[in-house]
């Protein structure tokens, strides 16, 4: 049986999960709430994605940006971010799994820290689903260290600067050993990708969902994915003439 899904199927999608204050400020609710309910829509979009059978799905749980939120909203947001991680690591990693986390996960303190390295750990076996969750992350961060590491490499006689391409610059993003996103979706209307995989989707399919992201579930999943499946994809490449009979 192959690993890989349908051609139809986007192997990789990212998403920009938006809309979780604004879900709660309409029903006069705390922010607290939005998140909350969000991350029951993290676990129906992860459930659909795995009968869809798309391979690597990327949430982008919180950007390098959210810092400047106010601290009780960022206060429970790692709070959410832990009890998920008690409360869903088993039924992840018996669905087959594997999460990996980029960012600058350190910011969240060492106990926070060793419990997302020991998800890691715990579900590194499972290949049905690759769940990657960025967590303080902003790609322009992401490609200042890795144009800073290669640099050193370089300072160091261990790298050619004049035998960079494009694939040696990728191996040193955080997302090395990754596809590209196929596709990507972003939630509540808004129509920008806020520092998120700026080089990895330099081809990918954008799709805007007005759904605030706490009421996304798997119809919108299916929409996006029937989306793309209807997009022509030609990474900057002209279709080749029909030759005339």
């Amino acid at each position: 049986m192959s690993s890989q899904p349908p051609p139809l199927i986007p192997r990789h999608i990212a998403i920009i999960m938006d809309g979780n204050g604004r879900w709660a400020t309409r029903r006069s609710l705390p922010r607290a709430a939005g998140h909350r309910e969000g991350v029951r829509a993290v676990r129906r979009t992860i459930e659909a994605s795995i009968d869809h059978g798309v391979r690597w799905l990327t949430l982008f749980a919180f950007s390098s940006e959210n810092w400047r939120r106010p601290v009780d909203e960022v206060t429970d947001l790692t709070f959410l971010l832990r009890h998920y991680l008690r409360s869903e690591l088993k039924e992840l990693a018996e669905a087959g799994v594997r999460l990996h986390v980029i960012g600058e996960r350190d910011r969240f303190g060492p106990a926070l820290d060793q419990e997302l390295a020991d998800a890691e750990a715990r579900t590194a076996g499972n290949e049905r689903l690759n769940l990657v969750i960025a967590l303080s992350y902003g790609a322009r961060a992401e490609i200042v260290a890795a144009a800073r590491r290669i640099a050193l490499e370089a300072r160091a006689g261990a790298l050619d600067p004049a035998a960079l391409d494009e694939e040696g610059f990728t191996a040193h993003l955080a997302t090395s050993g990754m596809p590209d996103p196929d596709l990507v979706i972003r939630t509540s209307g808004e129509q920008r990708l806020s520092n998120f995989l700026l080089w990895q989707a330099a081809y990918a399919e954008l799709i805007f969902d007005d759904t605030l992201w706490p009421d996304f579930g798997p119809a919108n999943l299916a929409a996006a994915i029937a989306e793309y499946a209807r997009r022509d994809r030609r990474f900057g490449a002209r279709p080749a003439p029909v030759a005339a009979r």
